[in-house]
């Protein structure tokens, strides 16, 4: 299961509306990239979920989760942080055993020949370019 914040939940459904509230939800999911070798990504979902998709349910937006992300993402909740500095969506990944100093991408320990460069290093894998480190 991937949860979201009450703060999160209400960031999203204002996003939502202010771009005309016909979405079906959001859809998180994980890519290879990134210094730490996988990526989050989020992305207003306009379109149904898929017979394989996993979809949660919280304070009345679908959190969409393709299968394979989910493996990277079980247990996982997300946040809004309205801060000036470092503000946005935030995922608390447990199964994350190394992440970048943005918080953007992470490894689980799972994943093979992922090779990403250092942060805003620019070596190949490519980079965040948060320059945490």
């Amino acid at each position: 299961m991937v949860t979201l914040s009450e703060k999160a939940a209400a960031e999203l459904k204002s996003i939502m509306d202010q771009n005309g509230g016909t979405f079906v939800g959001v859809r998180v999911f994980v890519a290879g990239g990134g210094c730490s070798g996988l990526q989050y990504g989020m992305q207003i979902a306009d379109e149904a979920p898929s017979a394989e998709d996993l979809v949660f349910e919280h304070d009345g937006v679908k959190v969409i989760v393709d299968n394979q992300s989910h493996q990277h993402l079980e247990g996982a909740s997300i946040d809004f942080d309205d801060s000036l500095q470092g503000g946005g969506f935030k995922i608390n990944n447990p199964n994350a055993v190394k992440s970048c100093g943005c918080g953007n991408s992470f490894s689980s320990g799972e994943e093979e020949g992922a090779q990403g460069g250092g942060c805003g290093s620019g070596s190949s894998g490519g980079g965040c370019g948060c320059g945490g480190h």
